[in-house]
């Protein structure tokens, strides 16, 4: 298993596909929180990185699908597939070897952020950021990451074409990020089903972590997405 996960790692970044990516992510960030007037938070008034925490998801739609496209679909395409069957491998073994690839893959893009926390914490005149509060939405983040990262894990076994895999997976991340809460607040909902249904929505545990609240439901849930998505990944490659 291992060994998959360390050909993962190895293989995306012998590339210059994957730094880009990782770099792309890292200057979208900085320039939407330290250049462009209406998101800087030089501009916000106090120290916080609230305006991080909001816009992180929304970029880790298209990176965490950038760095998975590939983890399946060109073993397809390229014929390599047949080569990991003869390893002494299960494929429950496999396709968690290529996910944690990926996921330390992600974790690397955003460890370099921390130092827009330690930004703040330099630059603010009072008491500095809410460290608390913070690390939580660190947690909230790494966990949105790797929820991401197994469904993309997901679509890129379904298609030996990395495009179509790049795009149904930013799909279904933005479908189960932001869709269920969309779907709560039309009118058919309204003071009946909308909080049952915004629950189901990952942007609504998201929130609530980032508020600094490490309840179990919502560690729960997300384990709960990781976990059903690296299940259907691994029926589908044991049926291939």
């Amino acid at each position: 298993m291992w060994s998959i996960c360390k050909k993962e790692f190895r293989q995306f970044f012998a590339s210059l596909t994957g730094l880009v990516a990782i770099v792309a992510f890292l200057l979208l960030n900085g320039l939407f929180l330290f250049v462009f007037p209406d998101s800087s938070i030089l501009d916000y008034g106090y120290a916080t990185l609230e305006k991080f925490f909001d816009l992180a998801p929304w970029i880790l739609m298209f990176l965490v699908p950038a760095i998975t496209m590939r983890s399946w679909s060109d073993e397809f395409k390229g014929g390599t597939f047949e080569i990991l069957q003869t390893k002494p491998l299960s494929a429950s073994q496999l396709v968690t070897g290529k996910y944690l690839g990926a996921l330390a893959i992600v974790f690397i893009a955003l460890l370099p952020t921390i130092i827009y926390a330690i930004s703040v914490q330099a630059l603010s005149a009072d008491k500095g950021i809410d460290m608390g509060g913070t690390i939580g939405s660190y947690i909230g983040l790494f966990l949105l990451a790797a929820v991401f990262t197994a469904i993309g894990t997901w679509c890129s076994s379904l298609t030996p074409n990395s495009v179509v895999a790049f795009l149904l997976s930013a799909f279904m991340c933005f479908l189960l990020y932001i869709g269920f809460s969309a779907i709560s607040k039309l009118p058919a909902f309204q003071g009946s089903l909308d909080y049952a249904l915004e629950m189901l929505g990952i942007d609504f545990h998201y929130r609530s972590i980032s508020r600094g609240v490490l309840d179990s439901r919502n560690l729960v849930y997300f384990g709960s997405i990781i976990a059903f998505f690296l299940l259907i990944t691994n029926r589908k490659i044991a049926i291939r």
